[in-house]
């Protein structure tokens, strides 16, 4: 009997012990771990006014959070506003259509449609009613449908991840394509590259994951991509050469609809969340911390 009671008194304590191992092993409440220096499962949410419900791209000029400039889908407009801001201005800068991520480079907005139409027009008319030197490109990327786009400032390069296009086999690689942009505010070739949808299976201990990106960044302090995939949930993180080197699973508690991402330069993450009939668009900030 005293024999019993000691195993079973062994067996509480060393399951006491496995399962404090395995909390401890976990980031946040909800056990969704997140990349260094970030916590995912505790955001400071800013809820976007009606005006701007789908908001879909985020970006920031030379990473100044002083305003956070925006688009939402179906609208030919370009929205700005202070996180925190009950009401959002905006700019027309083109129709009606399926917007889906912006970026601003070397003074110019560039606008990215679905269909792969890119639209550009100079900062300085931003917060005009409507902006008068609108150029729209076409023909710079394959077929296909595109919703991520990162302009690197420094060098001037623009960065479009396909999410999904006629050559690729969404099972094994996702394609991108660099463009220049030129001081008169169009784009030129520039090379392409590659995110290898085979590696994330492998992290992930998933088959034949279609992968579907949404957005894309780079952390400025480690150089690593940050590929943002909505209908997937995850985040993939990539090295400067876009080797995939970890995926975070993301709590659809917090993010029900991530279709935007962008870094300030306090290297601060911000990932936004399109709304719905029965919730509002909003953005998240994750602070930094060394």
């Amino acid at each position: 009997m005293i024999k019993d009671m000691r195993n079973t008194l062994m067996g509480v304590i060393v399951a006491g012990m496995l399962l404090s191992i395995s909390c401890a092993n976990k980031t946040g409440t909800q056990g969704y771990d997140s990349p260094t220096g970030y916590n995912l499962n505790k955001p400071i949410k800013y809820y976007m006014p009606d005006g701007l419900l789908e908001v879909s791209g985020i970006a920031f000029n030379n990473g100044k959070r002083d305003s956070v400039y925006a688009e939402q889908d179906e609208d030919g407009n370009i929205y700005y506003l202070k996180l925190g801001d009950k009401q959002v201005s905006y700019s027309k800068f083109g129709k009606k259509g399926d917007y889906e991520d912006i970026a601003i480079c070397h003074n110019q907005v560039i606008m990215l449609r679905s269909d792969g139409v890119l639209f550009t027009f100079p900062f300085s008319q931003v917060r005009n009613k409507e902006i008068p030197d609108v150029q729209k490109l076409e023909g710079l990327l394959p077929d296909g449908e595109y919703e991520g786009m990162h302009a690197d400032e420094k060098n001037g390069l623009l960065y479009l991840l396909c999410k999904h296009c006629a050559d690729d086999n969404t099972t094994k690689s996702s394609s991108g394509t660099i463009l220049a942009l030129q001081a008169d505010g169009t784009l030129k070739q520039s090379g392409s590259f590659s995110v290898d949808v085979k590696a994330i299976e492998k992290i992930t201990d998933k088959k034949k994951i279609n992968f579907h990106p949404s957005a894309l960044t780079q952390n400025s302090k480690t150089n690593e991509w940050y590929i943002l995939s909505s209908v997937n949930k995850m985040l993939v993180v990539a090295d400067s050469n876009w080797k995939v080197k970890a995926i975070y699973s993301l709590d659809p508690a917090i993010f029900n609809q991530p279709e935007g991402i962008a870094f300030d330069n306090q290297y601060n993450l911000y990932i936004s969340n399109e709304g719905s009939k029965t919730s509002a668009g909003n953005i998240l900030k994750f602070s930094y911390t060394k």
